[in-house]
């Protein structure tokens, strides 16, 4: 076990819920030598901790009483719900991070909980995996009390890389879906391309090996079309629609005549189609953000 470089109260912290993120949080803390208090609905998960040097509280009232800073990371927000109804009056005082995954409302509610009940709110997310925590590469954003964060932050920056977003509590969760949203949205796509790719008797892995190399001309693109979007300024990036959406027939058939879902291609095309009507033909792709949502 390594030595704390904080002492007294400041060298203290509970978690709420130990499956395997939380497991691993709670292991980070006693690892890096702070008085660590756990608990669990079941008592069991607290036993290696317990080995390790945490000392296991029977309710989360108890365990919210041992510590001036609350971690509480659980499978949902019905599973906070129910953890804080039974910490009730206990978090007086205290200063909770939630790092459970969530909506920003659920963290703007939780931070309303903590507030009328006297204890400062700070709300967080977990980007990365269990095995990570306590390494510089996982990434923790937070938002919500700026003064619970700054006296707190040294204690959580032993999780990772942190970074705080402002004191609107939901603006961690902000972040966080609209990262995992854009992973999902990202890897779908590829996974119907690679449908396409396998059909037309292409080696998938070599094709993804190339495409890996073609990912960094994104980044500049990226950053182009949110600025357009922030100005109201469409300049024809990717060229101009008109030209954009000839090729988007090509690519709806090419995907149907080998039997590959073809629904994302027909919205982007449906999109460029209702933008080139309107008299926007020379803009490009970022325009369509003006019709998403409509």
């Amino acid at each position: 076990m390594t030595t704390s470089t904080t002492g007294g109260a400041a060298g203290q912290v509970t978690v709420l819920g130990l499956g395997d993120m939380g497991s691993a949080i709670a292991r980070t803390f006693v690892e890096r030598g702070l008085r660590t208090t756990v608990w669990n609905r079941t008592a069991a998960k607290s036993a290696p901790l317990v080995a390790a040097g945490a000392t296991a509280a029977t309710t989360p009232a108890e365990a919210v009483a041992a510590s001036p800073l609350v971690v509480v990371c659980l499978l949902d927000g019905t599973a906070v719900d129910e953890v804080l109804a039974a910490v009730g009056t206990a978090i007086a005082g205290k200063v909770l991070v939630n790092v459970t995954s969530g909506s920003p409302a659920q963290a703007r509610a939780n931070e309303r909980w903590a507030n009328e009940r006297g204890a400062q709110y700070v709300d967080g997310k977990v980007m990365g995996d269990p095995p990570d925590v306590g390494k510089p590469h996982i990434m923790f954003p937070f938002s919500g009390s700026r003064a619970a964060y700054e006296a707190h932050e040294p204690t959580l920056r032993l999780l990772g890389g942190v970074a705080y977003y402002g004191e609107d509590a939901g603006a961690a969760a902000v972040e966080f879906m609209a990262q995992v949203a854009m992973g999902f949205e990202m890897l779908i796509g590829f996974l119907h391309t690679l449908k396409l790719v396998r059909a037309e008797g292409v080696d998938v892995a070599a094709f993804a090996e190339r495409f890996a190399g073609s990912l960094s001309g994104y980044p500049p693109l990226l950053t182009s079309m949110a600025e357009a979007i922030k100005t109201g300024d469409y300049g024809p990036d990717l060229g101009s629609l008109n030209v954009q959406a000839a090729l988007m027939d090509d690519l709806i058939s090419h995907r149907e005549s080998v039997g590959v879902e073809a629904v994302r291609m027909r919205e982007v095309k449906t999109l460029m189609d209702h933008r080139i009507k309107a008299g926007h033909g020379e803009q490009g792709f970022s325009s369509l953000f003006e019709l998403l949502g409509k």
